[in-house]
């Protein structure tokens, strides 16, 4: 039974549009898109690690080794069962540092762009062998079904449908830090059909050749030398070689890499495919005895490894035999894709990249994507020319295992990343160039026409199919200890130390806390114009800002630190963490150190510890509960406190400090002091820099209302915090002043009450003795003279008794109003008051008011208390403007106080009595005109409402007439204050 080359090309073809359609419905389809990211998807799609090897390469081992070609699965399922220790943590680095490749590891771990270079060299030689393999499965494959087509055409047409569907699966998006769902689910779909295949044979087998399972038992009993070999051959070296092979292929192999890490949905799908994987390559694994003793009954005449297309084709099905070779189609293609995707990445990133940053180009995602698909079409000529030259000439099971020897070299690199913080860059590197040589010189020459002439030189022992194992373990040994020793004379770097520290497990890197060059988010655009351009710069910062939630335009040194790294991690993703790394470093530096060290960043610390708290155990749990003990004990400090850096950084925001300040932690956490609102910035700012460690009854207006606070300072330099900083205390001392003032004030009315009464008794018997002797006076004479003088004595004893009464008056209206009295009170409604009370005299009827207050400027006070203010300030204005006289009224607000100014024409005050005119009993008026106690008065209430009272004159200094009494009081503020009233005041 044979198929034609035209209907087989086609089938291969239709086959292929098919995973594309796959791929590129799923972009379209939401549903399919939810598909995507379900962990049964994520675990099949791990199924290219088979690859060609599933459908004829483990079939050609079990002939040969017996129950050996389970290595190939077992390794790789205990990488996999081993996932909490060893693939989660790669995982997480992964992720948090855009990782898209074993080689991006090693260059981040090892800050090396030369380590990610060799591990991306080491993995193209390696890999073209895996790509022969794949090519020489499906052109053999294919010559079998149809006698009449040359391998050398299949393969070179195979190779260019792989490469078109390769730039149509991996390379349609612009960033290569985004997953390729089309490509998941075309792979996963893959593992279906290879699992497929392979079961229908195995039943077919089972069923149709032995006629179930007693018919099996009883050829296997006719067949002991079988069974023994099966059994046996699991002795052999080459079977523990191949199992940590495999075990390695989870992390080393590209397109394992790529499918694990870089494509993983989630942790909880890993979680999933820890036991999923091992699964589904049982159920691969299991019809291949079958399929080796199918063979082996039928005396089938191909070789042994392509026993499932010999079976099929003995069997006379054509269906089954087009189903077993587009497995192996489907198996061979998506391993081929997936790994020249994941290689291309690689090599664009740490080969061409670090040779030409593309500096000069508009648009740079669009440059990436053509020198990928380049590159794509670069790596499988190569592979094609590998095939050619050196492939063809081999089985499946010597090109499988050169791939994975190659491949094996960068393992010992690799668990240094998690398991060896000590390894550096010199070690890695001289460890993997010694197990590369030995690879080179003992697997990769042997059998590459060069056998003949290592047999010349006479060696002890020569490289073979029998023996290859030996030299695998001997140049794994040769890495391993020059890694090792190089790693131990050689010193690390600061940089990588922390490295490590962020890859290692259970370690917390400590980053320091530096201030950037840049002082905004938009400045970070500017400076990464020049390496980026301005419309890719621009798109990156903006990426990076809704990533960490952050608002469009940044300035907390904190959070721009953060920005920073988030940049780097994104332009790891897109060239690479070395170049990323240098372009960031070279245009997002750092200001120069002013001292030799500089302190943690402890938010940070903080973040991280938080996200780590569930995994933390024993001692370090232990010491996490204390931390956080004392850290909630800060927070939840009835004193207002925060903590701030040497460098003015504001480390520490306590919640009774949100509460005094009305600022959330969230925000001045990270920021400087001088980025805090005006009057807090003064405060803290200028008591921070001082040299004073308290400060006592310093007063602010807040909400419309004088606070006095007392601070406190103290430094956190010592043995046990050299990073420096000090940490601020605010007592808020308001109630007890208020306490204070109330007790003042009623001591001194006191003593005026008692004054009053006094005077009172004192004066005012002997006064009314004297009105009394006048008016008696007046009725005994009728002389006018006398007349008069009795009248003028009456009069002065009545001002006296108005004076006794002003001072009564004044003792009793100067009493403080409560707080809690205090209401909206509209400025312009209490001066318009004091005009119409004033109007209902007929004193000053030719004096016109006008009242400029504006309608939205207003206090917190008592408004009856207000108007008597006005009332003496107007009255005063009055008497001293000529007839016809205008006074103004103006308000305006200034910061947090309202600013009231009350301007006359008048003759002004003389310089000399401006000092004097807040003093009780004085008065710059005539005779008879006045108590001196009215701007006593006023000056007594405003003090109540915590403002002040300034005069000037003259108010013109042109015409040198006039005066200006000004009025500044704590202004309400709408957004905070509302909060203090009573529904009856706020309507």
């Amino acid at each position: 039974m044979s198929f034609s080359a035209t209907g087989l090309l086609g089938a291969s073809l239709l086959y292929l549009l098919l995973l594309f359609g796959i791929a590129w419905g799923s972009e379209q389809s939401t549903l399919l898109r939810r598909w995507v990211r379900h962990p049964l998807v994520y675990t099949l799609s791990l199924g290219v690690y088979a690859g060609i090897w599933a459908i004829y390469g483990a079939v050609g081992l079990a002939a040969e080794s017996g129950y050996g070609f389970l290595a190939y699965y077992l390794g790789i399922s205990g990488a996999f069962l081993l996932a909490p220790v060893l693939l989660n943590p790669i995982l997480r680095i992964g992720r948090a540092y855009q990782l898209t490749s074993l080689a991006d590891l090693f260059a981040y771990r090892y800050r090396s762009q030369w380590a990610g270079t060799l591990v991306t060299l080491c993995s193209a030689a390696a890999i073209m062998s895996l790509l022969s393999m794949q090519i020489q499965a499906v052109s053999v494959s294919a010559s079998q079904l149809a006698p009449d087509t040359s391998p050398k055409v299949i393969a070179v047409m195979f190779g260019l449908m792989v490469v078109l569907f390769t730039i149509l699966f991996g390379s349609r998006r612009n960033q290569s830090s985004e997953n390729h769902e089309g490509l998941v689910l075309a792979i996963a779909f893959d593992s279906l059909v290879k699992l497929a295949a392979l079961l229908a044979l195995g039943a077919t087998i089972l069923f149709s050749v032995f006629g179930g399972n007693a018919g099996l038992e009883q050829w296997l009993a006719q067949q002991p030398a079988n069974e023994t070999n099966m059994a046996t051959a699991v002795n052999d070296g080459s079977w523990r070689a191949l199992l940590l092979m495999s075990f390695a292929a989870a992390l080393v192999l590209p397109h394992m890499y790529h499918m694990t890490f870089s494509e993983n949905p989630s942790p909880r799908a890993l979680a999933k495919a820890s036991w999923g994987l091992p699964l589904y390559l049982l159920l691969i694994g299991l019809p291949v005895p079958l399929i080796v003793w199918g063979g082996q009954a039928l005396s089938v005449d191909t070789p042994a490894a392509f026993f499932s297309i010999g079976v099929a084709r003995a069997l006379d099905q054509p269906a089954l035999t087009l189903l077993v070779y587009t497995a192996g189609l489907s198996a061979a293609s998506g391993l081929m894709i997936v790994s020249t995707l994941a290689l291309a990445g690689m090599v664009l990133n740490h080969v061409v990249l670090p040779l030409r940053t593309p500096r000069d180009q508009t648009d740079i995602y669009r440059w990436l994507q053509w020198v990928k698909r380049f590159l794509i079409a670069l790596i499988l000529f190569f592979a094609l020319l590998f095939h050619e030259l050196i492939g063809r000439q081999l089985d499946l099971a010597i090109l499988g295992a050169i791939s994975l020897t190659g491949t094996l070299q960068l393992l010992p690199g690799a668990l240094g990343v998690l398991y060896w913080p000590e390894g550096n860059r010199r070690g890695v590197i001289a460890g993997l160039i010694t197990g590369l040589a030995i690879w080179l010189v003992t697997l990769v020459l042997p059998f590459s026409y060069t056998l003949d002439l290592l047999n010349g030189l006479d060696l002890p022992v020569l490289p073979s199919r029998d023996n290859w194992y030996l030299f695998t373990f001997a140049s794994l040994s040769a890495n391993v200890a020059v890694f090792v020793l190089v790693s131990v004379l050689s010193p690390a770097s600061t940089e990588e130390t922390r490295a490590a520290q962020a890859c290692s497990l259970g370690a917390l890197s400590r980053p320091r806390r530096r201030e950037l060059l840049a002082g905004s988010s938009n400045e970070f655009i500017q400076q990464l114009a020049a390496p980026l351009g301005v419309s890719v710069a621009r798109r990156e910062i903006e990426r990076a800002l809704n990533q960490l939630k952050l608002p469009a335009v940044e300035f907390r040194p904190y959070q721009l630190r953060r920005l920073r790294d988030q940049v780097e991690v994104n332009l790891s993703g897109l060239m690479g963490p070395s170049v990323a790394r240098d372009i960031v470093k070279r245009h997002l530096g750092f200001k120069p150190l002013t001292r030799g060290t500089t302190g943690q960043d402890i938010r940070y610390v903080e973040r991280a510890l938080g996200d780590y708290q569930s995994q933390l155990t024993g001692l370090a749990g232990e010491l996490d509960n204390l931390r956080r003990h004392y850290r909630q004990t800060l927070q939840n400090l009835p004193i207002p406190a925060c903590s701030v850096g040497e460098d003015g950084e504001i480390l520490m925001w306590n919640h009774a400090m949100e509460t005094l300040t009305d600022i959330p932690a969230d925000e001045v956490v990270g920021a400087k002091l001088l980025a805090l609102p005006g009057h807090w910035q003064t405060l803290l700012d200028d008591f921070n820099r001082g040299d004073d460690l308290h400060r006592y009854k310093h007063r602010l207006d807040l909400q419309g209302r004088p606070h006095w606070l007392n601070l406190h300072k103290a430094a956190l330099s010592g043995p046990d915090h050299p990073e420096g900083g000090s940490i601020i205390l605010v007592e808020d001392q308001t109630e007890t002043r208020l306490l204070e003032d109330e007790l003042i004030h009623s001591e001194r009315l006191a003593s005026v009450g008692r004054l009053a009464a006094g005077v009172a008794h004192e004066i005012g018997n002997p006064v009314t003795g004297i009105s009394s002797l006048a008016q008696n006076l007046k009725l005994e004479t009728d002389d006018q003279d006398i007349l008069e003088t009795a009248d003028q004595i009456q009069q002065q004893t009545r001002r006296v008794s108005a004076i006794l009464q002003s001072l009564m008056n004044f003792a009793r209206t100067g009493n403080h109003a409560q707080a809690n009295r205090y209401e909206l009170v509209s400025l312009r409604r209490c001066v318009q008051e004091s005009i119409n009370l004033l109007s209902l005299s007929d004193k000053g009827m030719g004096i016109e008011y006008h009242n400029d207050c504006p309608e939205d400027l207003a206090i917190l006070g008592d408004e009856q208390r207000l108007v008597q203010v006005f009332v003496n300030l107007l009255a005063n204005a009055r008497d001293a403007s000529p007839e016809g006289g205008i006074i103004r009224i103006s308000g305006n607000r200034d910061g947090y106080s309202a600013i009231i100014e009350v301007i006359d024409e008048g003759s002004g005050i003389p310089a000399d009595q401006l000092d004097h005119v807040f003093e009780p009993f004085y008065t710059t008026k005539g005779p008879n005109s006045g108590t001196g106690l009215g701007l006593s008065l006023v000056y007594s209430i405003i003090e109540e409402h915590y403002g002040n009272v300034q005069v000037e004159s003259p108010a013109n200094r042109e015409t040198g007439r006039g005066t200006c009494v000004r009025l500044r009081l704590p202004a309400y503020e709408p957004d905070t204050d509302s909060r203090n009233l009573s529904p009856n005041q706020r309507s």
